[in-house]
C-alpha cells in the first residue's frame, strides 16, 4: 500500500513538472514572438542586416557626414555578436547608448530615441535576438574623418541633445494617443529622419518631428507637425492608417526611405499600434501660415519655364495623373492639392521625376503600382520645367525649381 501511494505521488510530481515545464515554454515562447514584434517595430533588420547579408549579423554601411559607420552584429554569437550579454547588458545599451564594458556608441544607433523603451519590452527584444541562429561574422572598424574618429566626443553630443529615460505617458491624453507617442517617439524612431539634423548631427528638442534632409541621402523627411508637409491633421484616420500600413493610400503614396520602413516594419503592426499612431501623428499636427506667394524666379523666366512644363506634362504624365492632376487613386496619387509636391523642399518631386520608384509590396497592397524614371528622356531644363508646373498649377503653391536644381540631385544615390 505504501509503494503504492509513493507510486502515485511521484506520478502526480511528474505530470505537475511536465505541465509546469510546458507552461514555461509557452511563455517564453510568448515573450520571443513579442519581441521578434517589437524588433519589427523599431525596424532593426534596416541597419543590423547588410544588403545579402545574413539577418541582424551586422556590417551595413552607414555613410554620414563625418564617415562610414558599419553596423554591428547582434546575432548571440558569443565571440563575435551578444551571446555574452545579459539582459541587463541589453537593457543598458538600449536605454544608456553605451556598451556593456563602459563604451560610447555612436548617435546613429538611435539610443535617443530607445532611451524611451520599456524594461519590458527591452527583455523581449533581447530574448528573440538570443532565439535567432548565431552568425560569426566579426564587426568592421568604422572609417570616420579626424577627429570624428574619437569616441569621447560623443560625450559633448549626449550633453547637448540626449536625455536619458523611459517614456512617461502624458496623464492628460487617452492610452490610444500614449501608445502612439511610445511607438513614435520611442521604437519607431521617427524623429531620426523627420527631424532637421544640425551641424554637430543632433536636433533640439525644439525642432522635433519638424521636418529635413536626410544626411547623405538626398530625400527630404517632411514635417509631422506642419499641415502644409505631412502633418496629418486634416487626414483622416484611415487615410493615415492605409498609408502605414501598405503604403499608399487616397491621400498619398510612400517612395524612398519611408517605403523602406513601410516594407521591413510598419506593415506588420497590429491594427491596434497602427491606429494608436495615427492618433498620435494626427493630433501633433499643427496649423502652419500659407506659403509666400512670390516666385523665386523671373516673371518671365517663371512662365516660360511653366509653359515648357505643361507640355512636358501633358505628354508623359497625364495618362497617369490626369489632365488636372487628379490622378487614379491609390495607385497614381493626385498631384493637385498634394502636399509632398507643395512643400517648401523639391527634392522629392525632383527625384521622383528623376529616378521614378514604387511603394513598398506589402500584405495590404503585393503589387504596387510604380513610376518610371526620366533621367534618361528629360533634360534637366524639362525636368525642372515639369516640376515647376506640378507644383504651380491646379491651386498647388508650391514655388518653381531651376535646372540647377535638378542637376544635382541626378547623381545622388537612389536609396
Amino acid at each position: 500500500m505504501m509503494g503504492s501511494r509513493l507510486s502515485i505521488t511521484l506520478l502526480a510530481l511528474a505530470a505537475f513538472t511536465t505541465a509546469a515545464q510546458a507552461q514555461d515554454k509557452d511563455k517564453t515562447g510568448d515573450i520571443i514572438a513579442r519581441g521578434e514584434y517589437l524588433a519589427r517595430a523599431g525596424d532593426c533588420t534596416a541597419c543590423h542586416t547588410a544588403p545579402e547579408g545574413r539577418l541582424f549579423a551586422g556590417g551595413r554601411a552607414m555613410p554620414t557626414p563625418f564617415g562610414t559607420l558599419y553596423t554591428s552584429n547582434i546575432t548571440p554569437d558569443p565571440e563575435t555578436g551578444i551571446g555574452k550579454w545579459s539582459a541587463d547588458d541589453f537593457y543598458r545599451t538600449m536605454h544608456n547608448g553605451r556598451f556593456p564594458d563602459g563604451g560610447l556608441i555612436y548617435p546613429a544607433m538611435p539610443f535617443a530615441s530607445y532611451t524611451k523603451v520599456t524594461r519590458a519590452d527591452s527583455d523581449a527584444i533581447f530574448a528573440y535576438l538570443r532565439s535567432i541562429p548565431p552568425v560569426s561574422q566579426r564587426n568592421r572598424p568604422h572609417e570616420l574623418r579626424f577627429p570624428y574618429d574619437n569616441r569621447q566626443l560623443i560625450l559633448g553630443w549626449r550633453t547637448l541633445f540626449f536625455s536619458e529615460g523611459e517614456f512617461k505617458p502624458d496623464p492628460t491624453k487617452s492610452a490610444e494617443w500614449n501608445r502612439g507617442a511610445y511607438l513614435v517617439e520611442g521604437l519607431g524612431h521617427c524623429g531620426m529622419c523627420h527631424s532637421p539634423i544640425n551641424a554637430l548631427g543632433g536636433t533640439s528638442q525644439s525642432d522635433a518631428f519638424k521636418g529635413g534632409l536626410i544626411p547623405m541621402q538626398n530625400w527630404y523627411a517632411p514635417s509631422l507637425t506642419s499641415n502644409r508637409e505631412a502633418g496629418l491633421g486634416d487626414w483622416s484616420i484611415k487615410d493615415i492608417t492605409d498609408l502605414l500600413q501598405t503604403g499608399v493610400s487616397a491621400r498619398g503614396v510612400v517612395y524612398g526611405p519611408m517605403a523602406e520602413v513601410v516594407h521591413n516594419s510598419l506593415q506588420y503592426l497590429s491594427d491596434e499600434d497602427t491606429k494608436a499612431m495615427a492618433v498620435y501623428l494626427k493630433g501633433i499636427s499643427e496649423p502652419s501660415p500659407p506659403p509666400p506667394a512670390s516666385s523665386a524666379l523671373p516673371t518671365t523666366e517663371s512662365s516660360l519655364l511653366i509653359s515648357l512644363g505643361k507640355t512636358v506634362y501633358d505628354k508623359n504624365c497625364a495618362s497617369c495623373h490626369g489632365t488636372q492632376g487628379e490622378g487614379k487613386p491609390p495607385h497614381w496619387p493626385p498631384l493637385a492639392n498634394n502636399q509632398s509636391i507643395e512643400m517648401q523642399s523639391a527634392v522629392n518631386p525632383i527625384r521622383m521625376v528623376l529616378n521614378g520608384g514604387y511603394p513598398p509590396g506589402t500584405n495590404g497592397n503585393p503589387m504596387p503600382y510604380g513610376m518610371p524614371p526620366f533621367a534618361g528622356l528629360l533634360s534637366d531644363n524639362e525636368v525642372a520645367a515639369v516640376v515647376s508646373y506640378i507644383r504651380t498649377a491646379w491651386g498647388n503653391r508650391g514655388t518653381p525649381v531651376s535646372a540647377r536644381e535638378a542637376n544635382e540631385l541626378r547623381s545622388a544615390p537612389l536609396n
